[in-house]
């Protein structure tokens, strides 16, 4: 009977160094998962920042923030956007300019942009999140639409780096803005919930793509068909 219970104790207590074991390797396996993603994330801002294209010198009159032309303009413009976007970059390069020209420096339209940062998934400090609060932030020195230009000229493909924080610095700096407030904006998360609430504010109104335009209220998927809808408004 006593050596019936000592070979009990014996499979208990080896069972209890076998858990233990597994125990340690789990934990091991996290720990150099975690070393691991700490290391690549420091390699993506510690690494050279790489060339920064500068960004498109446009003439936009009125600006206030995120929105330019006249506020009492009778047509009222929003953009929904993704700075990773393709097809937003695509817009900024071949028809933002036009509708600059056309309609809101001619005090037709009045324009805002509102950042839809979508493509990062649910990363609360993704690329796409990351360049809308560094936009915003350069807002606060009045440099909205110079940080909109740069990050256009400088996006390639997604997540991969290119608004990576060290590159969404480098760009103010490019810019001259006074890095001091920069740094504590951004580095403090001071857009962030905004960003946030913006991005659910275009889910409410049925965004699921970019770019996405309402003209007086009215939906325009895609960038082909903005100055019809706006001409429409005009006519109206």
């Amino acid at each position: 009977m006593a050596r019936k219970n000592e070979t009990r104790a014996n499979l208990k207590e080896k069972r209890k160094r076998n858990q233990t074991r597994q125990r340690n390797i789990w934990l091991g396996v996290i720990s150099l998962v975690a070393v691991a993603v700490v290391a690549v994330l420091i390699a993506l801002n510690s690494g050279p920042v790489g060339e920064i294209r500068d960004g498109k010198n446009v003439q936009r009159n009125q600006v206030d923030r995120n929105s330019m032309g006249d506020p009492n303009a009778p047509i009222k413009v929003e953009e929904f956007s993704d700075f990773q976007c393709p097809y937003c970059r695509l817009f900024a390069d071949e028809e933002e300019t036009a509708i600059i020209d056309n309609y809101v420096n001619t005090g037709k339209v009045y324009f805002t942009y509102t950042p839809f940062s979508f493509l990062d998934g649910n990363a609360q400090d993704g690329e796409s999140k990351s360049a809308a609060q560094a936009a915003y932030c350069a807002a606060d020195q009045g440099k909205f639409w110079e940080y909109h230009d740069i990050l256009f000229a400088n996006q390639n493909s997604e997540n991969a780096g290119d608004f990576a924080d060290k590159r969404l610095i480098a760009f103010a700096e490019k810019l001259g803005l006074d890095m001091g407030k920069f740094r504590g904006c951004f580095n403090g998360n001071t857009y962030r919930q905004q960003v946030l609430d913006e991005l659910a504010r275009g889910r409410s109104l049925g965004v699921s793509a970019t770019p996405t335009f309402f003209v007086n209220g009215t939906k325009v998927q895609g960038y082909v068909g903005l100055a019809e809808a706006i001409e429409a408004e005009l006519a109206r």
